[in-house]
């Protein structure tokens, strides 16, 4: 997105502005309540490629792999093959910079989050859709930054989604709820750590391009669909050990919180649309089913859209 956003401690969250004042996600400090039939809001899912997978985690990444895997998820690329082996080198130094910053955070970087990092290649990612463009060759970028993908939304900058995966406290077993799929790689990094993945995009033409390219990279544990991320993903038995908001919620959807699970973690910025003073939240949900809430940190996230919304 635009560099007009800030985060004043975390610099690596500046998401939107200006020229991407469209919208994003959904969902949303606790607020009015849904109905039933406003819950089941109508959701999309676009179709899977039949074809095994280009690629699978772990496996060698390399020029006709990432060719492959572009083709099958329906997306052109003209990155030449000298580009793609320069990033494969910038990526080592991005490993390095997510490293020292999220020691400087948490005291401790995750190995969970940087193994994630290292097996995904974020250069799949770059992709504006409305443009139906390609933009592979900026990735890694050395002071990282959001980058526009069309419809108003963002492939958030990579520090940032790093610190919110930490932040978080993502586990082998957990089930996991994104609102705001947006660019598919917060969900893709999450499924190399968590057991599931659900998430939900509003802007259709956006959710419906994106939910093609978890197949060739073989990551069969996303779900996506198209939706109104307030009501959240009710059909999931048993709720969600971690939510996670992509996009600037005016309040917590009632919703949302119903669908967290006892001991459960939900991540959510707090604020109004493109006005500072947004706050970085976590909400969490004790063994009695009690919501404590406590700041994170100041941020600026492009605005939810949907029924948060309204007014009430």
């Amino acid at each position: 997105m635009s560099n007009n956003v800030i985060l004043r401690p975390v610099r690596a969250f500046l998401l939107l502005a200006g020229a991407l004042a469209l919208a994003l996600g959904a969902s949303g400090l606790v607020g009015p309540g849904a109905s039933a039939a406003q819950a089941a809001s109508p959701a999309y899912a676009a179709p899977a490629p039949n074809a095994p997978g280009a690629w699978a985690p772990g496996a060698p990444w390399d020029y006709r792999t990432f060719q492959e895997a572009m083709r099958q998820s329906g997306r052109r690329t003209a990155l030449p093959e000298k580009d793609f082996q320069q990033l494969q080198a910038r990526k080592a130094l991005a490993m390095d910079s997510i490293e020292r910053y999220l020691k400087r955070r948490f005291g401790k970087a995750d190995r969970n989050v940087l193994r994630a990092f290292r097996e995904l290649p974020r250069e799949y990612y770059h992709y504006d859709y409305q443009q139906k463009k390609p933009f592979a060759s900026a990735c890694y970028e050395a002071q990282p930054k959001p980058w526009a993908i069309g419809y108003g939304s963002a492939l958030s900058d990579y520090l940032g989604q790093a610190y919110m995966t930490q932040l978080a406290r993502p586990r082998p077993g957990d089930t996991v709820l994104e609102i705001g799929t947006g660019s598919g790689f917060q969900s893709s990094l999450l499924s190399r750590i968590v057991k599931d993945v659900y998430s939900i995009e509003i802007i259709k033409p956006l959710g419906a391009e994106v939910a093609k390219i978890y197949k060739p990279l073989g990551l069969e544990n996303v779900k996506t669909r198209v939706g109104d991320g307030y009501f959240g993903w009710p059909e999931v038995a048993g709720g969600f050990d971690i939510i996670m908001v992509t996009c600037a919620a005016r309040y917590v959807s009632p919703e949302l919180l119903k669908q967290l699970k006892p001991e459960g973690r939900l991540i959510v910025p707090i604020g109004q649309p493109f006005k500072k003073g947004q706050v970085l939240y976590v909400f969490t949900k004790d063994r009695n089913g009690k919501v404590h809430s406590r700041k994170d940190m100041g941020v600026f996230f492009i605005p939810m859209t949907g029924k948060i919304m309204e007014k009430s």
